[in-house]
């Protein structure tokens, strides 16, 4: 066969852009590719945008009443993946912090002010996963407060990159790169044969520059950080990360997490809960449930320290062993 050359696909999604760098040598496939990527993402985002309010999930948040609501295949796999890194981050990762979310003015609703003590206190007892009940056979979500209202950033694009990849396997295309908004899932190699080479970027930079270049192959990668999505109030500034427990954006040193493991769901969900917990709980929480883990703390002289996981420090190791 020829020799197989990348072709990239991109465009605008879910409120964000995306990228896919494919190397096959059928072009018929790749036109396949090309025409159901799309379709996949807008399929997803019409599913699990907070922002289109007749979304399935906005219908499901609009639900007032604890009767069992049903909901497609996709949204039952994904609360399911949901409720597993809320188990194993004990609550760190929870998609009923929501109302905190448009409290704090990065939900659909723009808010100018932050909330008060007071509203963030009643809002509160709104928050907590397992107020979801989930029942894969009848295919339907429950609430246990009929004001539950959840919010699947913090897990969808990576949810949306694994769809894209499932896709991309049935046809057969064994080597390609995805990218939805810096959450990365891959197969195969690049053109030149080696592993994909994925940036993690370095904060607070007005240019995008790398911190650190991982390379990837079947496995996926995805960052969070409080660098790209915050509001500054009264010369304050908010991280979109709000803390679950407390309600509040978090107020510790970690300026971005970045996590390597198979599927881009659970790499998306497990950075978000990483950025909550902070550095020393985010890495002894990597340590315990052996994740490939990497950090980067702001510390006293402006600059970032790297914090690195055992599990990503061997991953690293080997990768760079294994292609010289």
């Amino acid at each position: 066969p020829a020799k197989a050359s990348s072709v990239i696909v991109e465009g605008p999604t879910m409120g964000t852009h995306f990228t896919v760098k494919l190397r096959h040598d059928d072009v018929k496939l790749i036109d396949t590719a090309n025409k159901r990527i799309p379709e996949i993402l807008n399929s997803i985002d019409a599913m699990m945008s907070t922002y289109k309010p007749d979304s399935e999930l906005s219908r499901f948040n609009q639900h007032q009443s604890t009767a069992p609501f049903k909901v497609s295949p996709e949204m039952i796999e994904i609360f399911q993946a949901a409720r597993e890194v809320s188990d194993a981050t004990n609550g760190a990762f929870d998609i009923t912090v929501g109302p905190m979310v448009n409290a704090w003015g990065f939900g659909p609703e723009k808010k100018t002010a932050p909330p008060t003590d007071a509203e963030i206190a009643a809002l509160l007892p709104r928050v907590g996963y397992k107020m979801i009940a989930v029942d894969t056979a009848a295919s339907t979500l429950r609430k246990e407060r009929p004001d539950v209202y959840c919010d699947l950033s913090g897990i969808a694009q990576g949810f949306a990159a694994d769809k894209v990849a499932a896709m991309l396997d049935g046809l057969g295309i064994a080597n390609y790169m995805i990218d939805i908004s810096g959450e990365f899932r891959t197969r195969g190699t690049n053109d030149s044969g080696q592993p994909w080479q994925i940036a993690i970027e370095r904060p607070d930079t007005p240019e995008r520059t790398a911190q650190l270049v991982v390379p990837l192959s079947n496995v996926s990668l995805a960052t969070s950080g409080d660098y790209r999505n915050y509001r500054e109030i009264d010369g304050k500034r908010f991280s979109h990360e709000i803390d679950p427990a407390t309600g509040r954006p978090i107020q510790h040193k970690l300026a971005s997490a970045s996590i390597v493991t198979e599927t881009c769901t659970l790499a998306d969900a497990y950075a978000t809960a990483l950025m909550v917990l902070g550095p020393e709980k985010g890495l002894a929480l990597a340590e315990q449930n052996h994740l490939a883990v990497y950090l980067l703390v702001r510390n006293a002289q402006g600059d970032f320290d790297e914090v690195q996981s055992t599990k990503f420090t061997e991953r690293m190791t080997w990768q760079a062993t294994s292609t010289h």
